[in-house]
């Protein structure tokens, strides 16, 4: 559903959206995130693997011939990372971290990457994370205060605790400015859909929503 949405959205670069491109930007699926907690040794067990990005809008490269890691480019001014959902909410941990959910990886993943690439927050145009799901979701608080300053912040900063003091100057100097800079918002799919131009083409999206709906029951306390 979000690629054709972007497909869209790349083929009409001079519809103001939510989603739009800046100028020079484009879009990935699926691409790597480096994450601040990879492994520093074998067997770390408070390590975890890349994350994966339903889709990364902005300015950067994808190392498409392995893995698909992605990196900033020099002077990006749009970096948008968004997770899209029909039935299900954010996943709650990994492995290592069961507290550390979808939102808080993300949001860590990319002022890792703005750190690395020494890139302030306050450069860019667009900075954001959005999750993309059902109205009716979003509504009955499925994802609850997940994509509020303050979880991510509390979050991180206990993912941060076991590696006593490793990762403070990090929490400080690089995530909290990204944390006050980003946007952070849960957008219903419905008005993602009604921002296009009322054409058929959107009439086919619609239709193939309500399909995606059909196929993917919501779930959690938006049920019906």
């Amino acid at each position: 559903m979000l690629r054709l949405v972007l497909d869209w959205l790349d083929r009409h670069r001079d519809h103001p959206h939510v989603l739009a491109f800046e100028p020079g930007a484009r879009w990935y699926s699926e691409a790597l995130l480096p994450s601040r907690f990879l492994p520093r040794t074998r067997g770390d067990r408070l390590a975890e693997s890349f994350t994966h990005a339903d889709v990364f809008i902005g300015h950067f490269m994808v190392d498409s011939g392995k893995r698909g890691d992605a990196t900033l480019d020099p002077a990006p001014k749009q970096f948008i990372v968004t997770e899209a959902k029909l039935g299900s909410s954010l996943s709650a941990g990994t492995k290592n971290a069961p507290a550390y959910d979808q939102a808080a990886r993300n949001v860590a993943c990319m002022a890792h990457m703005l750190a690395v690439g020494g890139v302030s927050p306050d450069s860019l145009n667009r900075l954001g994370f959005y999750v993309l799901a059902p109205q009716q979701q979003i509504e009955a608080g499925v994802f609850g205060d997940l994509l509020s300053q303050q979880s991510i912040r509390a979050k991180v900063a206990q993912r941060i605790e076991p590696y006593e003091g490793v990762h403070d100057g990090w929490f400080q100097d690089s995530f909290l400015p990204l944390l006050e800079r980003i946007e952070l918002r849960a957008i219903g799919w419905e008005q993602i859909l009604e921002d296009l131009p009322p054409t058929e083409e959107r009439a086919e999206l619609e239709r193939f929503y309500a399909q995606c709906l059909a196929f993917n029951p919501l779930r959690g306390v938006g049920a019906v």
